[in-house]
């Protein structure tokens, strides 16, 4: 097996890296179902990395190998320098897992499944004990703490569920639809948990959800998979920027029939960054549409040039292109689809 891929891991930057992830099962009629077609995938200590793929793309399949529930059928993981397959309990170590499935027991209260999960990882004593505390405030359970899990809402469960894949202190935590079934209030806490462990712990996260706005709000960097392969990847403006998507202003005007065809032109000509200007009349009203690729710079020369015209602004709007406008561009599909 080709060792020099787990020499670079070694490197403070990356923590976790795949090459050449190849994995394929076969349908019920016997033909193959290629799941993974050589994914590389690298993620960098400390940072945020959202992975994200409709149904069926590949998803699944690729964080079961990379946490080890499933065994490629070529490729490689290295976790921390350690090789996922020739050196497992090493690399698996320094993997934190929060699954979508809550995996707590319902009769316990929230230390005693701590205590129970961090034995199972080896702790004890009073490093446990003193980790328990600890886990118990950064999930804010410590006044909950004696109280039998089954009685929590759903949310604190979620919460205790993140605290034990956080117990044995991972340096890389795979969370997995943290958010799914929570109020929005619990859903902001667990939200500000993910940047907290980052920003206080420089812990390394991958995450996946079915909600877009999430994965943009707390990422550094986003992967999209579709049909086996890892087809995009980059901070969210960035693969904004690849897909060729703009931002959309929208000038509603007092008067749009004032607007002259001659003006249209100069503007598209002149305003730094615009593309395209055209009007949409509806009901006598008339709005002016400009794309271009930094809206919010466009906007005071354009409002300043409408105001030269003699043409007075009633509002204004900036569309800017979001990362499910890029997925779907990419994909063809919605996320849930």
């Amino acid at each position: 097996m080709d060792t020099r891929l787990a020499e670079r891991t070694t490197t403070l930057e990356t923590l976790l890296e795949a090459r050449g992830l190849n994995k394929q099962y076969k349908r019920e009629d016997g033909s193959p179902l290629q799941a993974l077609a050589d994914v590389d995938l690298g993620i960098r200590r400390g940072e945020i990395y959202s992975l994200l793929g409709p149904n069926g793309a590949g998803k699944t399949t690729l964080i079961s190998i990379i946490s080890g529930l499933l065994a490629p059928d070529s490729g490689q993981v290295v976790i921390g320098g350690h090789d996922l397959q020739r050196e497992s309990l090493a690399a698996r170590g320094l993997l934190g897992v929060v699954p979508q499935e809550l995996a707590l027991y319902e009769d316990l209260s929230a230390r005693q499944n701590l205590r129970f999960f961090g034995r199972l990882s080896g702790l004890r004593g009073r490093d446990l004990e003193q980790r328990i505390d600890d886990t118990l405030a950064f999930v804010d359970l410590t006044e909950r703490q004696r109280e039998r899990a089954s009685r929590f809402s759903g949310g604190m469960k979620r919460r205790l569920n993140i605290g034990i894949g956080l117990l044995h202190r991972p340096q890389l935590v795979y969370m997995d639809e943290p958010t799914v079934g929570v109020d929005p209030q619990s859903r902001r806490r667990i939200l500000d948990s993910v940047l907290r462990l980052r920003a206080e712990q420089g812990m390394t996260v991958l995450y996946t959800t079915h909600l877009m706005e999430e994965a943009q709000e707390i990422s550094d960097r986003v992967g999209i998979i579709d049909h086996g392969r890892l087809i995009a990847e980059g901070r969210v403006r960035d693969l904004v920027l690849q897909a060729g998507e703009q931002d959309r202003l929208e000038i509603d005007l007092m008067d749009g029939s004032r607007l002259e065809a001659g003006l249209l032109q100069e503007l598209e000509r002149n305003l730094p960054g615009a593309a395209r200007v055209q009007l949409e009349r509806s009901d006598g009203q008339g709005r002016l549409v400009v794309h271009a690729d930094r809206g919010r710079q466009v906007l005071s020369p354009l409002i300043t040039a409408l105001g030269t015209a003699g043409l007075e602004v009633r509002s204004v709007t900036v569309q800017e292109p979001n990362l499910e406008t890029v997925f779907l561009q990419l994909t063809g599909r919605a996320l849930r689809d």
